[in-house]
């Protein structure tokens, strides 16, 4: 059993979840059911891949209407996104499809609210601000690791505010996620890496989430409801694969069972902390990654090992659970907590995810900088299991800028 200590569970997950080799080919047979007029939100990389050519000849077929944009770019700073809708307000789609990583996805999810909803972007900020149903919605993740296919949260980048901002509502899952392993086989290894790190990062902060109260008002005030019987399911099915299967697709891309294996572990972690949430690590990364320009998943993997640190006092039995789930020697709870928590970092550590804040380039300087800001993210400082104030942040980024996990261990 969980930590948690009454029988509550809650999900929120797409109508059709599409997994397994091959099945992009559903793709036009599934967006027809829903429209005439497709909207593609892709990046130049893909939108130049034969794959990517096959399915947009695949939706032709089935009668409809294309139009691609393929200027997503990472983090999505909000240009882009204007430039989308205003490119595609005549042609008024019936479905918008995101095909590629975290920001091609997340890209199709706030185009979808705008064309649907209109006004201003900012206005969509926090929870809970979409007003209702948007454009259907059916995402194909090309990467392993971002899970956006499954979750209700769109992460931006405002450049006037300097920082990134989740918008979250449960009118942004997708309608169906589409995941094809056979369209990772071309990820780098650098980009293999980064991404399973971050799903990595969401199954753990997903199965550690505060636990509150089973109040039956809970997935109506919050939409990240913390850590529940359910999102735990998936949050252990995820880690299990990442142990089994990140390291080997890291080191052979053409591994196509390592490929499946992580995809899966992918969407599993998506599906739970789609609805738990996550926490410290990916509050604190927000201003890391705007202030060091460096990619999401490099950026809370680096940072987990010592979030985990600072809360182990509050997951014990959590971790040692996690433990025993990627078949750690059996110890006694808090010998078998930390040597979770050593897994992790050892993993990280073997496909070459930066072990400090320092070797990510934050500078020496910024360290209380990112601590006071990370406070700034509310829907995740309430999600950490342990209480956050800006001595406990400046705790963490200073050990984590030194990479000294071990004083963690005093605080």
């Amino acid at each position: 059993m969980s930590d948690t200590p009454y029988a509550f569970g809650a999900l929120r997950l797409p109508r059709s979840v599409l997994f397994g080799r091959g099945q992009r080919h559903a793709l036009g047979a599934v967006a027809s059911k829903l429209g005439k007029r497709a909207l593609i939100c892709t990046d130049e990389r893909q939108g130049a891949q034969p794959e990517f050519h096959a399915m947009v000849a695949d939706l032709k077929t089935h009668g409809m209407d294309v139009h691609v944009f393929d200027r997503t770019i990472p983090d999505l700073p909000i240009g882009p996104i204007k430039a989308c809708v205003e490119e595609v307000r005549s042609f008024v789609p019936d479905v918008v499809i995101g095909i590629g990583g975290g920001s091609s996805m997340d890209m199709a999810k706030v185009v979808a609210v705008l064309l649907t909803h209109g006004g201003d972007l900012r206005s969509y900020y926090g929870e809970f601000a979409v007003p209702g149903p948007v454009t259907p919605l059916i995402a194909m993740p090309t990467t392993a690791g971002t899970g956006s296919e499954v979750t209700p949260v769109a992460v931006v980048s405002d450049d006037e505010r300097g920082a990134k901002i989740g918008i979250a509502s449960p009118h942004l899952i997708p309608l169906v996620a589409i995941c094809d392993p056979e369209l990772t086989v071309t990820c780098p290894p650098t980009l293999t890496a980064c991404s399973g790190a971050d799903a990595l990062t969401h199954a753990v902060e997903a199965y550690t989430t505060l636990a509150r109260p089973a109040d039956p008002m809970l997935t109506q005030d919050h939409v990240f409801v913390g850590k529940n019987l359910l999102s735990d399911h998936f949050a252990r099915l995820a880690i299990a694969n990442i142990f089994l299967y990140l390291e080997r697709a890291y080191r052979d891309g053409s591994d196509i069972e390592a490929r499946e294996g992580l995809m899966l572990a992918s969407l599993a972690a998506g599906c739970a902390f789609g609805t738990a949430g996550t926490a410290a690590a990916h509050a604190i990364q927000y201003p890391v990654g705007n202030l060091t320009h460096t990619a999401h998943g490099d950026g809370v993997a680096t940072l987990l090992p010592f979030v985990m640190q600072y809360n182990q006092p509050f997951c014990r039995a959590a971790f040692a659970e996690l433990a025993r789930t990627i078949q750690l020697p059996d110890s006694p709870e808090a010998d078998l907590s930390q040597a979770f928590i050593d897994a992790v970092a050892d993993l990280l550590g073997r496909v070459a995810i930066p072990r400090s804040l320092a070797a990510l380039g934050l500078k020496e300087d910024q360290q209380d900088f990112v601590a006071e800001n990370a406070l700034n993210a509310a829907r995740l400082v309430k999600n950490n299991p342990r209480p956050l104030d800006l001595i406990a942040m400046q705790a963490i980024t200073r050990a984590a800028f030194s990479g000294e996990r071990a004083a963690l261990r005093a605080v």
